[in-house]
């Protein structure tokens, strides 16, 4: 369906309408959930199972590598049995992937969480697919409810998963098992879209669109800024604590400066689509999130410690921009919901890919110097790179 073939900018909220949106917004939510849940409590589930950091740090990896892995192929199979059937039994691999994880013993735990990083994938490149097909006029709006509702759940899930660790007498289990619940509603409410599902026709199966990525300089730039974007989101989760820590904060602080980070994002992912939906250009959001992003960054890295809340709000400002603008870049980029399916899964896997080495690469850079100057810099240089992506990224062309 091409973008403009719908007539009308208002949203039409009959019954149907209203269930379909809770619907995504119920999906959504469990898209960043079963990864959140994890850092706060990992301590739990290392002491518990006696297993190494480094196989306690591969789990919050795992899905990442999963995301890279099997993008690819989501919107494959989501044209042979329709976009609605797909995002309903990814979303059941994600509620099985909870249960199993949440067993605990090694086994499980690892072919859960892999199992929750396959279900989540298919989630993360279908749905702005989904959104453009079914709101092609509204998507600003709709991609808005979408991160709202995924990074509030994830926020949350983060928040409550040590005191539901801490308090409950099934400990790390509960705290990751408990939002199966989640999921079970998401598919529950999910299941009257059913009715609208089909293949995609045999005419938009081709395969001409995806060989073309691999050699569009636009659609490399859309994966260079979905997997940079990633990338500091997740150095800046796993890392700022122990830095501010080192900087003169006591632990509690730094820990609830990753919380006013997150939180900070919330009205940005709301907002930024909504405005990219009206603007006739990204360039000056792409300007404005990548300068929140260097003056945060630029703050940490100098040790204005007194100012550390600022930064943190700047940077959450940042993410949540640039997060908005990314998923906006899969449908703006292309002209029907295949071609956004296409994109979003060959920019997520080449993404997910790249920032899965972030973390990583962050923690070698301080082992090799002994000092946390030079990872600091870094997130200055990626934030440079990611503004030269980003507004190439914002080119008014198709890919498709």
């Amino acid at each position: 369906m091409d973008t403009n073939s719908h007539p009308s900018k208002k949203i039409q909220w009959t019954s149907a309408t209203i269930i379909l949106v809770v619907g995504i917004a119920f999906i959504a939510a469990t898209l960043r959930t079963p990864i959140t849940v994890v850092g706060p409590i990992i301590h739990f589930i290392k002491d518990d199972l006696l297993i190494s950091n480094a196989l306690a740090g591969f789990l919050t990896t795992i899905p990442l590598l999963a995301f890279a892995v099997v993008s690819p192929f989501a919107p494959r199979i989501s044209k042979r049995f329709g976009l609605e059937l797909t995002l309903l039994l990814s979303t059941a691999v994600v509620a099985g992937g909870i249960v199993l994880r949440s067993v605990g013993s090694i086994t499980p735990l690892l072919i859960g969480t892999i199992l929750i990083g396959v279900g989540i994938s298919f989630g993360n490149v279908l749905m702005p697919s989904f959104l453009k097909l079914k709101f092609p006029m509204q998507v600003g709006i709709m991609m808005g409810i979408y991160s709202v509702a995924m990074n509030v759940s994830g926020g949350l899930g983060a928040g409550l998963s040590y005191p539901i660790a801490e308090g409950s007498r099934f400990g790390w289990q509960a705290a990751t098992g408990v939002w199966v619940v989640l999921a079970i509603a998401a598919i529950i409410i999910w299941l009257p879209q059913l009715k609208n599902n089909a293949p995609a026709q045999p005419t938009t199966q081709t395969t001409a669109p995806k060989m073309k990525l691999w050699r569009s300089p636009l659609a490399w730039a859309v994966a260079i800024t979905m997997g940079l974007q990633s990338m500091l989101f997740y150095n800046s989760s796993a890392w700022l604590p122990e830095i501010f820590v080192a900087q003169g904060l006591a632990a509690d602080q730094a820990g609830w400066m990753i919380s006013i980070m997150q939180l900070a994002q919330l009205p940005f992912t709301f907002i930024i689509p909504i405005l990219i939906d009206r603007l006739p250009s990204q360039k000056p959001l792409v300007i404005l999130s990548c300068g929140l992003f260097l003056i945060g960054f630029l703050g940490i890295a100098l040790e204005f410690t007194s100012l550390t809340l600022l930064w943190m709000i700047l940077l959450g400002c940042a993410g949540g921009a640039m997060f908005g603008i990314t998923m906006m870049f899969f449908t703006l980029r292309t002209q029907t919901a295949y071609g956004a399916a296409d994109l979003s899964g060959f920019a997520q896997s080449i993404g997910y890919l790249l920032a899965a080495t972030g973390p990583v690469t962050f923690g070698f850079l301080h082992d090799v110097t002994g000092s946390w100057t030079v990872p600091l810099w870094s997130f200055v240089v990626a934030t440079i790179i990611l503004f030269m992506a980003a507004y190439k990224a914002s080119e008014n062309r198709y890919v498709d």
